[in-house]
């Protein structure tokens, strides 16, 4: 599928979208995790548009520098990640995600009905997508920060799921603490804790993927996204 440009009111940015068999269908916009627009987001978005979605997933890190595709599979590319992570300004990303929802809902493919996925940057993203942004709904796998975000838990109106792994690495378990504190009773906010499972579980051939978590937690968002964006 091709790459596509999103024009945002800072520029203009690549994004890969996935399109499925028949359209118009409901969109996905998938949001990377630190690694930018690598295979393992390009794959996320085809096996989403094999569900019968429109998935697109914007380059966040345009800014900084664009076009970035790096694994998770050497010490460089972390420590390139990681600095890619701490120079990204999460603010003017989603005014990103926002351009890019648009952009994708008013494409001729799409149905105009658009959710998100995020995985961890992009599960962080996803969360604040719930808050600043009119998506139809989103998911969360393992976003990090939320704990410093739960001020804006009010400002969501849509669904939102959250895949948390317990023994995330990159969220401690007092800060596991606050998020489950901070949306227990929420109408919105649904959240599923795996035990025994550490940052990236879903993330296929990544050091902590898990099959059978990763299959649950799978399995959860396809039914969320069918009951939210099908009607």
């Amino acid at each position: 599928m091709p790459d596509i440009t999103i024009t945002g009111p800072d520029g203009d940015f690549g994004a890969y979208l996935a399109l499925p068999g028949s359209t118009p269908a409901a969109g996905l916009l998938v949001i990377q995790e630190i690694f930018g627009v690598n295979k393992v987001m390009r794959d996320i978005c085809d096996g989403l548009a094999t569900q019968g979605y429109a998935a697109c997933c914007p380059d966040l890190f345009w800014r900084i520098e664009p076009g970035i595709q790096i694994t998770d599979q050497s010490e460089e590319e972390w420590q390139q990640a990681f600095g890619l992570f701490n120079a990204f300004d999460v603010d003017k990303g989603v005014v990103d995600l926002i351009a890019t929802l648009g952009q994708l809902r008013g494409h001729e493919a799409c149905s105009g009905k658009v959710g998100t996925v995020g995985y961890c940057l992009g599960g962080k993203l996803a969360y604040l997508m719930a808050a600043r942004s009119d998506a139809d709904c989103n998911v969360s796998y393992y976003g990090v920060g939320l704990e410093e975000l739960l001020e804006e838990a009010p400002q969501i109106k849509r669904p939102i799921l959250l895949h948390v792994a317990a023994k995330d690495q990159f969220v401690p378990p007092e800060a596991q603490q606050k998020i489950q504190a901070g949306l227990a009773g929420h109408p919105q906010a649904t959240l599923h804790v795996y035990e025994g499972q550490d940052h990236a579980f879903a993330r296929e051939g990544g050091a902590h993927y898990d099959a059978t978590a990763a299959q649950l937690a799978n399995a959860r968002t396809a039914e969320f996204f069918k009951e939210h964006l099908s009607r």
